[in-house]
């Protein structure tokens, strides 16, 4: 523990990272990112970002016994990405799952080939459902949520997904969903920190169809060197005692993305420690992951906690786990 008291979970890397490597068939021979994982009695499913090698990217799904977290079953994509001139015409990425009512809620990021550039290409959060997490109908072509909402970023068309969906109960009964997503906020520039510029935020809903009440939670801090460019969406889960999330920030000590972690006291106001002390799982060694870490997804399993999170090129080498105890 710090001087300042914040604490990092103690991640036990998994020997076969890993676990999911690119190639397991064309769909996903050119990476495996953007891990989202839901447990299913005593199997997990895997949604992931698989790429092709034409370039193109879309929402996969692998299964796995909870028990052997190294040997995955790939169904391939889900669906097909979008139709020319739409929102996800190129990409379909950073799935993210949540039991919306009695369906299945799947979000994912577009990549179009529309006028923006670089992360402005980004340009909206579609949604697909389902009854079985296996067959999976796209909601609309266009997308549920954009990138605005923001006086600070009045002309930002940048958005992504990657965080998590909360249900918050409400005092009339009924279940108010906060999603953590990210703002892409970044334009085209060889300054990295401007180019990547990223903010996690929030929005909420009532049925998972129209998003409001947006939010800034965390910024990049100018005053640490490896999130200093950005901080994507938040991967928050509740303690006895506070709120706790992991996420990625890009910056310039790594020059790519490096895991962090956050702590609070009531979910909407974040605290990070000093410099340095909410580096979790920074890139190491000479392997897979010796460039970068992203894209994080906790679940827990029994009295330990779960990640699933990608490595170098994001995604190109593939998706790894690690188990924690828990934190208060």
């Amino acid at each position: 523990m710090s001087k300042s008291g914040f604490q990092v979970h103690q991640w036990e890397k998994h020997p076969a990272n890993p676990v999911l490597p690119p190639g397991g068939g064309d769909f996903d021979v050119a990476c495996c990112m953007n891990p989202c994982v839901v447990r299913q009695g005593d199997e997990y499913y895997l949604f992931y970002a698989g790429g092709d090698k034409n370039g193109t990217r879309r929402i996969c799904l692998a299964i796995a016994p909870v028990s052997d977290v190294a040997n995955w079953k790939r169904l391939g994509p889900l669906f097909d990405g979008g139709e020319p001139g739409t929102f996800n015409e190129v990409w379909s990425v950073l799935p993210c799952v949540h039991r919306v009512g009695g369906k299945w809620h799947l979000y994912y990021s577009g990549l179009g080939k529309g006028p923006g550039k670089g992360l402005q290409a980004f340009a909206g959060i579609g949604l697909a459902t389902s009854d079985d997490l296996k067959v999976w109908k796209k909601y609309s072509p266009k997308p549920v949520l954009l990138g605005d909402g923001f006086p600070e970023w009045p002309d930002n068309k940048g958005i992504a997904g990657g965080g998590c969906i909360l249900d918050m109960p409400q005092s009339d009964g009924t279940t108010l969903y906060r999603m953590h997503y990210t703002l892409a906020t970044g334009t085209s520039s060889p300054d990295l920190l401007v180019d990547q510029a990223k903010q996690a935020v929030i929005a909420h809903s009532r049925d998972g169809i129209t998003w409001t009440d947006k939010r800034v939670m965390l910024k990049p801090r100018l005053e640490a060197d490896y999130e200093n460019a950005a901080t994507i969406a938040l991967n928050v889960w509740k303690t006895p005692k506070r709120w706790r999330a992991i996420y990625a920030g890009i910056g310039s000590r790594f020059g790519a993305y490096s895991i962090t972690e956050a702590v609070s006291q009531d979910g909407l106001v974040w605290e990070r420690g000093t410099p340095g002390e909410n580096l979790s799982i920074p890139p190491s060694g000479t392997g897979w992951e010796s460039k970068m870490t992203e894209y994080p997804n906790v679940i827990r399993e029994g009295d330990k906690l779960r990640l699933f999170y990608c490595g170098n090129g994001y995604g190109a080498t593939g998706i790894g786990t690690a188990l924690a105890d828990p934190i208060d």
